[in-house]
């Protein structure tokens, strides 16, 4: 009888087992993706950092895989932060840089992310950390899938304080507004100062603890892009002094804890063998603040430079039984792969726009020894500066920012950059790593073969440096956009006297007669920029008509240098020889006002004329109230409209 009855049992067992483990096998995993900020690619222990430990993250390379040759699309916040979580260059998108505080631009509410392709197959989703794409409520999370938003809307440095702790007014720090958690979409609390921000970490980690808790018997997607090690750098009391190295490591320290905490809640739910968790920096470190920036040896320069130090970045998945525990690769990788991977992974569709990413899972699963991407474009904000094929990185002549030669700042001071000029290099990143050796004439072919890759880049993506547009380039999302006013001038001639400045000349000078209004962000190309010049332009309508309406549109937004007119003026002629001025102003610009808006100035008259003269004088120098004083002030101008 009790042998019957411990078969029965047995029966039960296995019966049991073999359901779990088939549910395991039908069902999607969880995913994990924690995302460090400016995070170095020497800064964990199993890459080589020295002065502090992170046994957490070790521990994960050890049953997972170390990438020794994965990048960002772009060493800069949101642009790295975009394509992460779409899959596309963020040139392609229209993310550029990292977006102000001041800012009235986003990431584009049509873009499909990981989080709404995810929600499609039944997915939990949430954010805790830096977003960084958009902090206007358009542009917030949960407008791209993610269910759950607690954190930073941007860098924990937008904020009107000083680099001693203490809050400020003046220079254009003071121009920031005050910096809040954001809770979903609401402001939860507002962050004061460095105090503050000491509990970042652990109030993050929290909040995904929680979450894994709450979901663990659904599938779901937890993002966990932390706001640290970005400066001004903060840890909570349990870390501070704990390292050799200083607060830089302090803080590295507490980023392991976090590692481990999210680690033992998967394990303490019994889901931690069917998560994939991918750990990355969203760029290189900042190296010009010294010890409070990270390393990047043996990588050349560091953040905002498009050399291996600032794109290369330490990366680390793990995934058990299915991606090879305690391995190791030099096979390339980058962000742009992870979402077209998890789709894979979830049986998801890929999104209706192209994407620049590739489906990795069947190299990390190990069903193929080499990675299917062996090209990749090296952009920063808007300016194309290198090309990578397998081994080889043709950098183009391109204007830079550096790191040396200059003596970096300390304890939370930044220091000068230099600035660098590349010719055309090559560079063989199997042999030299550091991009020391510049083998160009030794591999003219290689040098012809990448530069037609760079042609095809500039074609499709655009080039700043070239001034040349993308056939395949998105608009990013913009605050106050208007799509076109109907009037009189548009499909008119005009003839523009002064030059725009050229990054900002919009399609030329129909720019002003399209009927097509601007946005609040400069950038959208509805705008024609001046600077220090008198604007004059002349608009034929063809025939002497009947004119009851002139005016101009202008941008205002003083943390941008951008200021009213100083002086504005409208004439009307019937032989364009003779003009007879129907308006005058003059505008001083005494106020400070950080409020970006919009100014239409003109009149409503009752003239018969065949030309409309308009003049607009930029500000010149700026008041001495403004931080850019001493500088030039910009004059922006999107219209002319004529009824």
């Amino acid at each position: 009888m009790n042998n019957k009855r411990l078969l029965y049992l047995s029966v039960v067992l296995f019966a049991f087992l073999l359901s779990a483990c088939q549910t395991k096998k039908a069902g999607f995993p969880h995913l994990v993706i924690i995302f460090i900020d400016d995070q170095g690619y020497a800064d964990l222990g199993c890459y080589g950092a020295e002065g502090f430990e992170t046994p957490n993250i070790d521990k994960l390379a050890i049953e997972g895989k170390k990438f020794t040759n994965f990048y960002v699309s772009e060493a800069v916040c949101s642009a790295s932060r975009a394509s992460l979580l779409t899959g596309c260059y963020a040139q392609r998108i229209g993310i550029r840089g990292a977006l102000s505080a001041l800012s009235f631009s986003g990431l584009h509410p049509e873009e499909t992310t990981i989080a709404s392709m995810l929600k499609q197959k039944g997915y939990s989703t949430a954010i805790y950390g830096k977003w960084h794409l958009g902090h206007h409520k358009e542009f917030l999370p949960f407008n791209f899938g993610f269910d759950e938003y607690f954190g930073l809307p941007y860098s924990n440095d937008m904020w009107p304080v000083g680099y001693d702790g203490k809050s400020i007014s003046e220079g254009f720090k003071g121009l920031y507004p005050e910096l809040y958690l954001i809770k979903d979409s609401i402001p939860f609390k507002k962050i004061l100062n460095l105090k503050e921000q000491e509990p970042l970490i652990t109030m993050y980690t929290k909040k995904a603890v929680d979450f894994i808790n709450r979901n663990k018997e659904n599938p779901f997607f937890l993002y966990l892009p932390h706001s640290m090690v970005h400066v001004p750098l903060a840890v909570s009391e349990k870390y501070k002094g704990k390292s050799e190295q200083g607060m830089y490591g302090d803080v590295m320290m507490e980023i392991d804890w976090s590692v481990g905490e999210v680690v033992k809640a998967l394990e303490e739910a019994g889901i931690d063998d069917n998560t994939l968790i991918i750990y990355a920096s969203d760029n290189g470190p900042w190296l010009n603040f010294g010890n409070h920036g990270g390393s990047a040896l043996p990588l050349r320069e560091g953040k905002g430079t498009a050399w291996e130090g600032g794109v290369r970045v330490p990366c680390i998945m793990k995934w058990a039984d299915e991606i090879e525990a305690n391995s190791s690769t030099d096979e390339f990788m980058t962000t742009l792969d992870i979402l077209p991977t998890i789709a894979a992974i979830t049986k998801s569709s890929l999104p209706e726009k192209k994407i620049d990413g590739m489906n990795m899972l069947s190299f990390l699963k190990g069903e193929i020894n080499e990675s299917p991407r062996n090209e990749f474009y090296y952009y920063y904000q808007g300016e194309l500066c290198a090309i990578r094929k397998d081994d080889w990185k043709l950098v183009l002549p391109h204007k830079y920012r550096s790191y040396v030669g200059v003596e970096p700042g300390a304890d939370g001071w930044p220091g000068p950059y230099a600035r660098g000029e590349s010719g055309l290099e090559l560079y063989n990143l199997k042999d030299d790593i550091s991009e020391k050796n510049d083998v160009a004439e030794l591999y003219p072919e290689i040098v012809v073969e990448l530069s037609e890759i760079a042609e095809e880049a500039r074609r499709t993506l655009g080039d700043d440096i070239l001034d040349l547009e993308g056939s395949e380039n998105r608009s990013c999302g913009r605050v106050g956009e208007v799509d076109s006013i109907q009037n009189m001038a548009i499909g008119k001639t005009i003839l523009l006297k002064t030059q725009a400045v050229k990054r900002y000349d919009g399609s030329g000078p129909e720019t002003l007669i399209d009927g097509a209004l601007g946005s609040f962000d400069f950038h959208d190309g509805r705008w024609l920029g001046f600077r220090e010049k008198e604007v004059e332009l002349t608009i034929d309508l063809g025939k002497i008509t009947a004119v009851k309406h002139v005016s101009s549109r202008f941008l205002i937004n003083q943390t941008s240098w951008i200021f009213l007119p100083g002086m504005f003026e409208i004439s009307v002629s019937d032989d364009n020889e003779n003009f007879t001025p129907i308006f005058r102003n003059f505008y001083e610009n005494k106020k400070q006002d950080l409020k970006i808006d919009v100014r239409q100035i003109g009149l409503d008259t009752d003239v018969k004329a065949q030309y409309i003269k308009v003049k607009a004088q930029a500000i010149g120098t700026l008041p001495d109230w403004h931080p850019g004083y001493d500088d030039k002030g910009w004059l922006f101008v999107d219209e002319i409209i004529i009824r």
